[in-house]
């Protein structure tokens, strides 16, 4: 019995208050639901377009999570791989990756975001100048996953009556709503860097094998990163996934490629 020590007693320090930070923030969330304050709107990270964007939500999104499950999955994954990185590198090593991979991920994730967002602009701006029907179907198609009812039928209609200048302002209206409401998403949660501190794992570990759950098969830790890098890149290109922010999670994996590669050449030891 004196040689039993809880497991999480032996988490070191930075990763253990990473975990409890995080689900403080969750708590608090839930908390301050009941009291009409969406911490969510205010913490998490805006498009710097958005009226609703802070320079603070640089750093507040990354401990923000939209969930239990969300936040579970996060911090086991921290707690499995970033307890041994910072073992090996130390407290202080570890935090600075952690916080470089989780602005590089959102940085990565805000540039997508330009791009799209400049896109829908330049779309709005030719509908302006030859509104036409079709025009906002493409555009609802694209930009919304689940057009309403009434925004079907407003489209059909308009397809009846492709000259009416009430259906023409209207649809201008409609185009710059969705605008709005892209650039007023929040991205929430620590993906970013703890995709980041799997990087690193798979990297100083190549040869460490984790066993899957599904399927339940044991794969070395480089294959299993490289796996996870390339679905993210394929769901970030194909726009799968719902609302989850892949290029958010390669920017934590491609920053921490570059930084780790940075300290291999300015250190004589790994780490």
């Amino acid at each position: 019995m004196n040689q039993y020590r809880p497991v999480f007693r032996d988490t070191p320090v930075v990763v253990k208050n990473l975990i409890i930070i995080n689900a403080l923030m969750l708590l608090l969330t839930y908390v301050m639901q009941q009291t009409g304050v969406d911490l969510t709107e205010k913490l998490g990270m805006h498009y710097p377009g958005s009226e609703k964007f802070r320079f603070y939500q640089v750093i507040t999104h990354m401990f923000m999570h939209g969930g239990f499950m969300h936040l579970f999955f996060n911090m086991f994954a921290l707690w499995m791989f970033g307890r041994v990185l910072e073992s090996v590198w130390g407290p202080r090593r570890f935090l600075i990756y952690y916080f470089v991979t989780g602005l590089g991920a959102v940085a990565l994730h805000m540039f997508v975001n330009h791009l799209e967002i400049s896109s829908m602009q330049n779309a709005i701006k030719a509908f302006s100048n030859t509104p036409a029907p079709e025009v906002l179907d493409k555009f609802v198609s694209k930009n919304l996953s689940h057009p309403t009812v009434a925004l079907r039928d407003f489209i059909t209609n308009w397809y009846d009556d492709p000259s009416s200048a009430a259906f023409a302002t209207e649809g201008q209206k409609i185009m710059e709503q969705i605008l709005t409401l892209k650039k007023d998403i929040p991205t929430v949660g620590a993906s970013g860097a703890v995709y980041g501190v799997l990087l690193a794992f798979g990297m100083l570990f190549p040869n460490t094998r984790l066993m899957l759950l599904f399927p339940p098969i044991p794969i070395k830790a480089k294959y299993f990163v490289i796996a996870y890098g390339v679905l993210e890149l394929y769901l970030g290109l194909t726009n799968s996934g719902g609302s989850i922010a892949h290029f958010a999670h390669l920017g934590g994996m491609l920053f921490g490629f570059f930084l780790i590669k940075y300290w291999n050449k300015t250190s004589r030891t790994f780490y």
